[in-house]
């Protein structure tokens, strides 16, 4: 049986090639020692005595050494780095999961490598394939109006490791997802509306597709019946999470004489109420005086705007949090196989909406 040695061997850097990576076995015979001995030393476990150690950190430094996080990962069935699609990060909430995300890594060493279609101008599948490519652990998904996602995308990804949706779902799959109860939210907003007096109401919702829009949209319209009214009466206008849409759609909501108009238009998030702020102040047309707007997400700036607006609050960055949890959970060796409640969505009523002008 061969022993190591206790002296090293010096074989230099240069007998490898400039560009071949040097690998944990080149690291062993550079210190005259087993490649079990340098797992052992990177692995900080097993009996080493200190001079070997410091034969083999000393080969390290001089190779220029890095572990293959993604191998060891493998081995260890823990998570090294992990693939993060936002739709993209213009939008505050989807900036604040990020951090949230970040931050739990970051507890735990992971590396998240961020894709953002958006900013990138290039669709999401193929930012999917690229992190499939990487064999990164896992990924975060995160859908909206620019992600270009579809079901057959997040189910092709799911099949290549853990996905785990954040303020999403793809009814009829159970992947695991961080949502807030949006439904409910939405519910308590419009109901808080509808006792200001409002009757004439409009929607400005999400995307057609998104499970969330229709959550929100499904909250509004329950509000609305409870109260007596029909919600087929109700107009909705489709946009698609971004301010822009938001100003667009509003200018279709609001054409026509003032006794004629929504006296309230309920905006799917911050973003789209901001783009009716913008058309108002263009157009003349006063908030809340001439018409109340409400927004849903809670992002930092909508106590900063004028009016401040009345919103629905999700706890983004405790979303994020929690997705990165629950992932690091289904990449362990023993999951829990803990659920989540959705977290609470909140009514933040601020100054936004008032009793319409007209109300007996």
């Amino acid at each position: 049986m061969s022993r190591e040695s206790d002296r090293p061997t010096r074989k230099g850097a240069s007998s490898l090639s400039p560009r071949k990576r040097p690998t944990m076995k080149d690291v062993a015979e550079h210190a005259g020692v087993s490649p079990s001995t340098v797992s052992y030393v990177l692995n900080d476990n097993g009996s080493v005595s200190a001079s070997r150690r410091a034969r083999v950190l000393d080969a390290m430094r001089v190779l220029n050494y890095t572990p293959n996080e993604s191998a060891r990962s493998l081995k260890r069935r823990s998570a090294s780095a992990i693939g993060l699609i936002v739709p993209d990060l213009a939008n505050q909430f989807f900036a604040l999961v990020s951090e949230g995300v970040e931050r739990a890594a970051a507890e735990r060493d992971v590396l998240v490598v961020l894709c953002a279609p958006e900013a990138t101008e290039r669709p999401a599948f193929h930012h999917a394939k690229l992190l499939q490519s990487q064999r990164l652990d896992g990924v975060i998904y995160l859908s909206g109006a620019g992600a270009g996602g579809s079901p057959s995308l997040i189910l092709e990804l799911a099949e290549s490791g853990p996905v785990v949706l954040v303020d999403e779902r793809i009814p009829g799959f159970d992947l695991p997802a961080v949502v807030s109860n949006g439904r409910r939210g939405a519910r308590e907003l419009t109901t808080y509306v509808l006792e200001q007096g409002h009757r004439r109401l409009a929607i400005i919702g999400g995307p057609d597709a998104l499970w969330t829009a229709e959550q929100r949209l499904s909250g509004y319209r329950e509000a609305i019946a409870a109260c007596g009214l029909d919600p087929d009466d109700v107009p909705v206008y489709v946009g698609d999470y971004r301010q822009q849409s938001g100003t667009e759609l509003a200018a279709i909501a609001l054409q026509g004489p003032p006794e004629e108009r929504p006296t309230v238009l309920l905006c799917a998030n911050d973003l789209m109420a901001f783009g009716v702020l913008d058309y108002c102040r263009t157009a003349g047309i006063r908030v809340p005086e001439d018409v109340s707007i409400t927004g849903f997400d809670d992002l930092p700036i909508t106590s900063l705007v004028t009016p401040r607006l009345t919103t629905v609050r999700q706890p983004a960055r405790e979303m994020g949090q929690r997705a990165a949890m629950l992932l690091f959970d289904l990449l362990s060796d023993e999951p829990s196989g803990e659920t989540y409640e959705p977290f609470p969505a909140t009514l933040q009523i601020r100054d936004s909406v008032v009793p319409p002008a007209d109300r007996p």
